[in-house]
């Protein structure tokens, strides 16, 4: 079922919307997490290194497919917020034709650049092969990740975040059920971890697409609606192309990152990555706040309710500030012992790295937390410039740090470069935030005297 927010309490709201959200996240994020752990534990460090090394690769085309995607579900909210069913499906129906299109672009254009990428992010020799081989595979398969997320966006746009979980957690078991097969049965190396990610994640994709269209009245699209006007399609991309080149802009500074971490050599590199997961783990929650603002916001601007947009985001914000203390306390207390499940019998030079990263990063989790809210407040406001630009300063401020830092203090700067994007994003965006809303509540004053 469809979910309004546009009425009830906006902290029960957000806690019965973000609950689904966010064991599909967790359940995400354990399966990428097996994924490591199997290829660490039975592939060794080089192959760990690898795989790790090439998360800012794929993220730079799965978040600039997920930008699209997200971006695109923003009118679909707009639309129902404002229940307008004929606008809603034809909002649907463009975003479907311009994710199909886009998907096989990007595809293409990626399989041609991963080698000069992998070049270009000081990859190892002694872990280029097994870098080449499994980001080849993802990238071939970025198909399935992308129309994933188109549905799951949609499903989530109309307040329905429960029905891409469930197939979300039917697709972590079979990942997990196949990394385990296709590299302990079948010998089949990181080939075999890439496979298995993108079928699992293409069940998930096939069963949303199909499930949906059969349960949801709203999603049982026909020919006419696919005749949709030019300004729909405009709408999409100023809305779309902001947030997936925020992505990307983001992307490329975890890349920028990886190549400076690549320089000191396999074992920082398997240190980073076993770290990297823990983090990608335990801020799942402030991901799903995000996503939960937006819709949120989505739909109370297309209803007019720009009051419940300020009184939502406070509630949220005051949320996303305690959930960060918990999860940095997380991380201090339990990160080493987490660090051990990602590789047999790991050096103490490799957890002494790991502990480090997770040190640091639990340190700056609050203005990790406040990116996701106001970032996800003004994109469902339809504001994507600002947020996009955020992402370029946290890109600035994490390539800075990145290559200026190290050679004064060492792998302590490498840990410090994170933190110092999170900050730099988090500034803009919340300032922005309050000038909009501002801004906004002064335009239906001075339309209510107009009125009068």
């Amino acid at each position: 079922m469809t979910n309004d927010m546009t009425q009830g309490k906006p902290f029960k709201l957000f806690i019965w919307f973000s609950i689904p959200l966010l064991i599909g996240n967790v359940f995400q994020q354990l399966y990428s997490m097996v994924d490591t752990i199997i290829v660490g534990k039975f592939l060794g460090e080089e192959a760990l290194a690898a795989v790790g090394s090439t998360g800012s690769m794929f993220f730079l085309v799965n978040g600039f497919l997920l930008g699209l995607t997200s971006g695109f579900s923003v009118m679909v909210a707009q639309r129902f917020g404002a229940k307008d069913e004929d606008s809603v499906k034809k909002a649907i129906a463009s975003n479907i034709t311009l994710t199909v299109i886009l998907t096989i672009v990007v595809t293409i254009v990626m399989l041609a650049l991963k080698t000069p990428l992998l070049k270009l992010m000081n990859t190892p020799e002694n872990v280029f092969g097994y870098a080449d081989t499994y980001i080849t595979i993802i990238y071939a398969g970025i198909f399935t990740q992308s129309f994933y997320n188109m549905s799951a966006g949609i499903l989530r746009a109309l307040g329905d975040s429960k029905t891409p979980l469930y197939f979300l957690i039917l697709a972590s078991v079979v990942n997990i059920v196949l990394d385990l097969v296709f590299i302990v049965n079948f010998d089949m190396g990181v080939a075999g971890a890439a496979h298995a990610t993108n079928i699992a994640q293409g069940l998930a994709a096939i069963l949303c697409l199909v499930y949906s269209y059969k349960k949801f009245h709203l999603l049982k699209l026909k020919k006419e609606d696919f005749k949709v006007p030019a300004s729909y399609y405009r709408t999409h991309f100023c809305i779309g192309l902001p947030m997936a080149l925020q992505f990307s802009i983001t992307a490329i500074g975890i890349m920028t990152l990886q190549s400076a971490i690549n320089i000191f050599g396999s074992s920082v590199m398997a240190a980073y990555t076993a770290a990297s997961k823990v983090i990608q783990l335990v801020m799942q929650p402030l991901v799903t706040y995000g996503v939960s603002t937006a819709t949120f916001v989505g739909q109370n601007l297309g209803a007019g309710l720009y009051h419940r947009i300020r009184e939502g985001v406070k509630t949220i914000t005051f949320i996303s500030i305690i959930t960060s203390i918990l999860s940095s306390s997380v991380l201090l207390l339990f990160g080493k012992s987490l660090i051990g499940l990602f590789l047999e019998n790991p050096s103490q030079e490799v957890i002494g790295y790991a502990s480090q990263v997770l040190n640091y990063a639990a340190a700056f989790f609050i203005p990790l937390g406040l990116i996701f809210v106001y970032r996800n407040a003004l994109q469902g406001m339809g504001e994507s410039f600002i947020p996009m630009m955020a992402g370029v300063f946290e890109l600035v401020a994490r390539a800075v740090v990145a290559y200026t830092l190290p050679a004064v203090i060492g792998f302590v700067g490498i840990c410090l470069a994170d933190p110092a994007a999170w900050i730099a994003a988090a500034v803009p965006l919340v300032i922005v935030y309050f000038m909009k809303m501002r801004k906004i509540e002064r335009e239906k004053i001075t339309q209510s005297v107009q009125e009068i």
